[in-house]
């Protein structure tokens, strides 16, 4: 084996979460990411020669150094070599980022790379699942969005067409406190609350068929609110309120949340972001979702989130 690279995107929380009936029947935990072009990771992996052992750096970041395990166990054989892994990029954890996936992605990434081959996505999904219990669909590169079974590593739905543009001005629920993805498969909730949610499944289906920005945004602050029922929410939509303002979408599993306004609306996105100053709600940018906009390379290595 050589040194190898891998790399990964992070997402901006997610445009739908919650229950889905898969092709049983069955209702299964599903999210439908919001990309981001705005961060991302970058891994290198050294083989050692020599032991089993898998080290990282910055140190602390298991999830990683156990995908990364796993990766040199699919490639190269069971309890076969180890190596140093290094991660690039400071995504701040537990805001609902993507920032675990992200390591865990780049690694098996530079892994397979090592080895001189490419770990297909739906098994790279499944990997990931394996070294972080819940894992976000960043191993599929393309612009289709997808309803993600993130307990399994499965896909539910490949959604129709792609994410239309939207501008989403970022900022942080709760005082921005850190959130842990429960390791516990959450329970099944009753027929109807499926059922509500297989409503918004439908209503972003056919939103994204007609490429709109509109639907898309209404099913995300359903979506919202239905998860978020401390406040938090209705706090930020009354804060923004106003001309411009297509809705909201959050982390189900985080405190990062966003704004969602039609493309190139630069003047709803400087009142957008004044009003959450306002509101004690500290913004953290703002970036084009959509139109395949994080498809482009990662951001450069140690660069802000």
């Amino acid at each position: 084996m050589r040194p190898g690279r891998g790399s990964a995107p992070c997402h901006h929380g997610e445009l739908l979460q919650g229950f889905f009936r898969d092709s049983s029947g069955a209702a299964r935990p599903g999210l439908v990411t919001l990309p981001s072009p705005v961060a991302g990771v970058r891994a290198e992996f050294r083989p050692s020669g020599t032991g089993t052992e898998v080290t990282v750096r910055p140190p602390g970041r298991v999830k990683a150094a156990r995908a990364a395990r796993l990766a040199l166990d699919a490639v190269a054989g069971p309890g076969t070599g180890g190596g140093q892994l290094t991660l690039h990029g400071a995504v701040p954890p537990g805001l609902g980022l993507g920032s675990s996936t992200a390591d865990v992605v780049a690694s098996v990434r530079a892994v397979a790379d090592a080895a001189g081959t490419r770990i297909a996505p739906h098994t790279l999904a499944r990997l990931a699942v394996a070294a972080e219990a819940a894992s976000d669909p960043l191993m599929f590169d393309d612009a289709r969005p997808r309803l993600f079974a993130q307990r399994d590593g499965d896909v539910l739905e490949v959604l129709p067409g792609e994410l239309p543009r939207l501008l989403v001005v970022g900022c942080l629920l709760d005082g921005g406190r850190p959130v842990d993805t429960p390791a516990v498969r959450p329970p099944e909730p009753p027929a109807p609350v499926v059922g509500t949610y297989e409503e918004l499944r439908d209503e972003l289906r056919a939103a994204l068929a007609a490429g709109d920005p509109a639907g898309i945004a209404r099913v995300a602050t359903r979506s919202a609110q239905l998860h978020r029922t401390d406040g938090e929410v209705d706090r930020l939509r009354a804060a923004v309120e106003g001309p411009g303002v297509l809705g909201v979408q959050i982390a189900h599993s985080g405190n990062v949340a966003g704004v969602l306004l039609a493309p190139g609306d630069g003047v709803a996105a400087d009142r957008v972001t004044a009003a959450l100053r306002a509101a004690g709600l500290v913004p953290t940018g703002r970036f084009t979702a959509g139109g395949g906009a994080h498809l482009r390379p990662v951001a450069a290595a140690g660069g802000t989130r």
